[in-house]
């Protein structure tokens, strides 16, 4: 991922990348994608972009293994963090799911991720602390919720699912308010033009339709013009 991508991918919308994703494709049909309604602790921030840290946790009943070795796993998991390419992102898994109630995500746990240099964090869980949340670390979450629970580590580092969307270690994120996806590896080389492309193709209806003399015999020429860009 160059810069000029990466600054990209930042300005525009998940939305944007979707249907740019299939334009560098060439075809309908990309799918790698969240399903249903996620909520985002910082909408108007840039989207969250960056290669997945991923891990598992619970929260509904106390951990089961002794205390030492729920110490280290905590360690461990914040190392693995702490080590990933950047920009990386906290993609976090939580088992309890669709039956979150501990909140992973709150003042102190965005707090020490973002100082560890990631640049937010996807999860199906739950997050809280809304208006205490740094600037610059968003979290797109599953739901809002008041208490920790018995919140742990389960696992680090093996493929997670939030939403419907399976994520390996690793893969490249983009998320906002509207969800997540995954960008695939084939096209992350034409990916910044097809974003561009995309942006300009659309103009050519968003301008017209903005006119104020816009009426079906300019929005019929639009669309031929739009349809010939397209392809």
């Amino acid at each position: 991922m160059t810069p000029s991508l990466l600054t990209l991918l930042r300005k525009v919308d998940t939305p944007t990348v979707c249907n740019a994703i299939e334009m560098a494709q060439g075809r309908r049909g990309f799918d790698a994608f969240t399903r249903g309604t996620m909520l985002c602790s910082a909408p108007a921030e840039p989207a969250i972009v960056g290669y997945a840290r991923t891990a598992k946790i619970a929260a509904v009943a106390p951990p089961s293994d002794p205390p030492e070795v729920i110490r280290s796993r905590r360690m461990a998991y914040y190392k693995y963090m702490a080590e990933g390419p950047a920009p990386s992102v906290a993609v976090i898994e939580d088992v309890d799911f669709p039956n979150c109630i501990g909140a992973y995500w709150g003042e102190i746990n965005t707090t020490v991720h973002k100082g560890l240099g990631l640049s937010g964090a996807l999860t199906n869980g739950v997050m809280r602390d809304l208006g205490d949340l740094p600037d610059g670390f968003p979290v797109v979450a599953g739901s809002v919720g008041p208490s920790h629970g018995f919140v742990h580590i389960r696992d680090i580092g093996a493929p997670v699912s939030v939403f419907g969307l399976t994520i390996a270690p690793g893969d490249l994120i983009h998320a906002d308010r509207h969800g997540a996806l995954v960008i695939p590896t084939d096209v992350i080389g034409t990916l910044e033009a097809a974003i561009t492309k995309l942006l300009q193709t659309e103009r050519i209806i968003l301008d017209a339709a903005r006119a104020p003399d816009f009426d079906f015999d300019r929005f019929e020429a639009a669309w031929v013009e739009f349809e010939k860009a397209r392809v």
